[in-house]
């Protein structure tokens, strides 16, 4: 048995460290996530699951940063460490909820970034106004993140999301739809879950400002997610003659509905797509029948903006994306880059950058032109929401990849001309 004055611990130091260690748990959370120089950044996104396509750039970008502040971030004349602890959600909202709440109560995170998706960012953002901890949040409709938590009729305290609307999917939309003859007829085809209730609403949702464009809406019952039979909503979308088809669908679900399509004989002229068609793998997933499909564009390496961290341009990002992982660039990139341009710019502005307040403060106040457009929450649809562009895209036959999207709208936000005009599908 070793003799206890042998370990160099009493029993009068052990029984301080006890106790110091129980004050330190019994402290609140805001206290404790300020008792260190290191500033810690929790991550959550869907690395796995339905909706992994958009956390695809995520490890690029979290691999770009970690390498960029390797050396620490330089704040109010002091150097801090940056810890980001990362999560993959599953593409689970309730399992997004879970690890939000563990990087707040456990990890004492100073701040929160889910990365994408409405499965993700709403569960997270809920846990981070519940612990007060500022949550920077990206990619899903701004009503997504807002209206299911009362959002109509509240600002909140911790929540900060810059994207666009449903407002101006729709107009992107019918944009595109009035440039090609049709019957106006739009076959509505939405999920069974928050994101398609929300699409869906005859309130804020595609149908009445679908409406209101000129155009006749079928909108058949929701589909399960990961359903293996479309045949219900097919069947309705042949009956009414729906030229257009049109909704949010995401791309394992759209390739099977596409094929099941064509094997029922239902062809429409049109197919604009949200989720399902932002990504080049999706496309290629469908063969041939993806050519002309089109689709919201968030981002493309053709927008006019520079990173701030880099100066780089976004074609010379996807040129890097591409060189370094062999694959083509895809919409997220610039969102996986400018939320860290985002994070850098408010912990540099913050009074102090280990307070949760003050990042909040500070994240409040941003005014910053990212790769993605301009960040600005003093001038949005809501005190929690900064827009940012959206255009209209077609997928083509390519020539370095099997398809390259072509943008063929941009009256919405006229950051550059279209490349084309939209073409009729051919099946």
């Amino acid at each position: 048995m070793t003799h206890p004055s042998s370990t160099g611990i009493s029993r009068r130091t052990a029984l301080k460290g006890i106790a110091a260690g129980t004050a330190l748990l019994s402290m609140p959370a805001y206290l404790r996530a300020q008792s260190s120089q290191t500033i810690k950044i929790g991550f959550i996104s869907p690395q796995t699951g339905q909706m992994a396509p958009f956390g695809e750039t995520d490890a690029f970008a979290l691999d770009f940063i970690r390498t960029h502040l390797a050396g620490g971030l330089e704040a109010g004349g002091k150097t801090y460490n940056i810890e980001i602890i990362e999560r993959d959600a599953q593409s689970n909202p309730n399992r997004a909820a879970e690890l939000a709440g563990e990087l707040c109560q456990n990890d004492n995170v100073h701040i929160l970034i889910p990365a994408s998706t409405t499965d993700v960012t709403l569960p997270v953002s809920e846990q981070g106004e519940l612990f007060e901890v500022p949550t920077l949040s990206s990619t899903a409709p701004w009503q997504a993140v807002i209206m299911p938590r009362g959002g109509a009729d509240q600002a909140f305290n911790w929540t900060y999301h810059f994207f666009w609307g449903l407002e101006d999917i729709i107009q992107t939309f019918v944009n595109m739809w009035n440039g090609v003859d049709s019957n106006k007829k739009v076959g509505l085809l939405l999920p069974r879950n928050a994101d398609g209730e929300v699409w869906g609403d005859d309130t804020i949702g595609l149908p009445p400002a679908m409406r209101a464009a000129g155009f006749e809406v079928i909108a058949p019952s929701k589909f399960e997610v990961r359903t293996n039979d479309f045949s219900a909503q097919i069947n309705a979308f042949k009956e009414a003659g729906c030229d257009i088809l049109g909704g949010l669908v995401f791309p394992a679900d759209l390739r099977t509905a596409t094929i099941q399509m064509a094997q029922q004989g239902y062809s429409p002229k049109i197919m604009t797509v949200a989720a399902g068609l932002l990504f080049p793998s999706a496309v290629e997933a469908m063969g041939a029948l993806g050519a002309g499909m089109s689709t919201e564009v968030w981002w493309t390496p053709a927008f006019p903006y520079k990173s701030t961290l880099t100066s780089e341009t976004g074609a010379e990002l996807a040129a890097k994306w591409e060189a370094t992982t062999g694959k083509q660039w895809t919409q997220p990139l610039g969102y996986s880059h400018a939320m860290w341009e985002i994070i850098v710019d408010v912990l540099k502005r913050a009074a102090d950058p280990m307070d949760r307040a003050a990042i909040r403060d500070a994240l409040k106040a941003t005014n910053l032109e990212t790769m993605v457009g301009k960040i600005n929450w003093s001038n949005g649809p809501h005190p929690n929401v900064s827009k940012t562009p959206i255009l209209g895209g077609q997928w083509r036959r390519g020539q370095k990849w099997p398809y390259d999207l072509v943008i063929v709208e941009t009256q919405l936000y006229p950051i550059m001309e279209p490349q084309s005009a939209l073409e009729m599908k051919t099946w």
